[in-house]
């Protein structure tokens, strides 16, 4: 494999919870979280796909009034 693949595939199976110990292995083997430097959870992804509903529905509805102009 790539080893960029190698270092994705090391931290998927490092970062799941397991279902016996309900723990990742990485904090089973440090007794800590792990600390990737930026927040995988942030909001700013669901903001944008937000917005970008928020956007399709308004051109529907623009399409939708146009058509019925014609």
């Amino acid at each position: 494999m790539h080893p960029t693949l190698n270092d994705l595939a090391e931290f998927a199976i490092n970062n799941k919870a397991h279902l016996t110990t309900k723990v990742s292995l990485f904090i089973a083997n440090y007794e800590r979280e792990l600390r990737m430097g930026i927040d995988i959870r942030r909001k700013g992804i669901m903001e944008k796909a937000t917005k970008f509903i928020e956007r399709m529905k308004k051109v529907q509805e623009e399409a939708g009034a146009a058509l019925k102009r014609v």
